[in-house]
């Protein structure tokens, strides 16, 4: 699934946290069939290819009634017995896409030459197709201008995708207002039809024509409908609405834990930033230092210098884990080094015994360089 998010589009502004004498949570933040341009190959001339003991009887086998439910077939029960015949398989009936299974399997010149004659006989899923392999560059020659020709084919043919990254590409390299409208237009329509990425973008746009509570609210469905289907930057959005807004359901307010947790899981850091600060701090649910710990380390390793921040706080009080003042300075001289200054922090380090900076010093250098 292309996962797009527009540059005019603002991100969710984390709601502001307050943990007695810890530490506050800083921001974070695709008509009629036309033939169209020839398409260039590569350069490369080669073909393409791929992108690169036993057990006691149980009750009921001595002959006697279980007292309670089945706790199933233990492992050893089972080594060495036959398995159960798998169900049928049913036969597939749908119509099989070669260009997409092909462009699947990274064969993209293979893709091109079967859906560009598809795409000329105006079918919007293969100039969808087409105009992908151009925007990307992938076997061919990157040509923006003739992905564009085909993603707008695609849109006027009612293809989702094609509605989506038409309207992106129109953001992108148009600054007049009726490109804009029209590429608003369009991102609705693909979100209305259920693109998952067009609806995280249309709820940007939301937010961003209306500033505030009433932004929010009008974007909140388009968030949940993206969130749902996977896309990480809306279920984190989610999760500050749900516990920024005033007077929602009950059963949504609830969720706003469970949407960060996803967003963390799918590896957006600043969501594992958040959560880990949520857990120390007991917002949405209860108290768990030790974990909270564990997500801003998780943060802080894959580079985010505020959860670096953060994670030395919990290094100097202890919170989570044991008390390390080597460790504490190590990931202050990271944050540091990425251009996050703390105060506290840098009383802290100048405390310390020379020994110690030195030693965190040398760990910060040696986490830089991966050694």
């Amino acid at each position: 699934m292309i996962r797009v998010v527009l540059s005019q589009a603002c991100r969710i502004v984390p709601v502001a946290l307050l943990a007695a004498g810890v530490f506050t949570c800083a921001p974070a933040f695709a008509q009629v069939a036309k033939k169209g341009p020839a398409v260039t190959a590569g350069d490369t001339g080669k073909e393409d290819r791929p992108a690169a003991g036993t057990e006691s009887a149980t009750p009921a086998e001595k002959g006697g009634q279980a007292d309670g439910p089945s706790g199933g077939l233990g492992v050893l029960d089972r080594m060495g017995a036959e398995l159960p015949d798998l169900p049928a398989e049913k036969p597939f009936t749908g119509k099989v896409d070669e260009a997409y299974g092909a462009f699947q399997r990274g064969r993209y010149l293979t893709a091109m030459e079967l859906a560009l004659p598809r795409a000329q006989l105006g079918d919007p899923a293969a100039q969808t197709l087409v105009a992908e392999i151009l925007d990307r560059g992938l076997g061919v020659k990157r040509n923006r201008d003739q992905a564009m020709f085909w993603y707008e084919q695609a849109a006027n043919g009612g293809d989702p995708t094609g509605m989506f990254k038409y309207a992106v590409l129109l953001m992108e390299r148009s600054r007049s207002k009726e490109d804009r409208k029209k590429a608003d237009e369009l991102m609705k329509k693909a979100a209305d039809l259920g693109n998952a990425s067009a609806q995280f973008n249309y709820a940007q746009v939301l937010v961003a024509d209306s500033p505030g509570e009433k932004g929010l609210r009008e974007a909140m469905p388009y968030y949940e409908k993206s969130a749902e289907q996977g896309i990480a930057d809306a279920q984190y959005a989610l999760s500050q609405i749900y516990i920024s807004l005033k007077d929602l359901p009950e059963e949504k307010t609830r969720r706003a834990r469970e949407w960060l947790l996803r967003a963390a899981r799918a590896g957006y850091d600043t969501a594992q930033l958040d959560l880990g600060m949520w857990l120390v701090n007991g917002t949405a649910g209860e108290r768990d230092y030790e974990a909270g710990f564990n997500w801003l380390k998780r943060a802080a390793e894959g580079g985010n210098a505020v959860a670096q921040s953060k994670l030395a706080q919990l290094y100097i009080h202890a919170i989570g884990t044991k008390s390390d003042p080597v460790e504490a300075a190590k990931w202050f001289v990271l944050a540091r080094r990425a251009g996050l200054s703390d105060p506290s922090l840098e009383d802290f380090y100048l405390g310390l015994e020379e020994s110690q900076q030195k030693a965190a010093i040398t760990a910060a250098n040696k986490f830089r360089t991966g050694s």
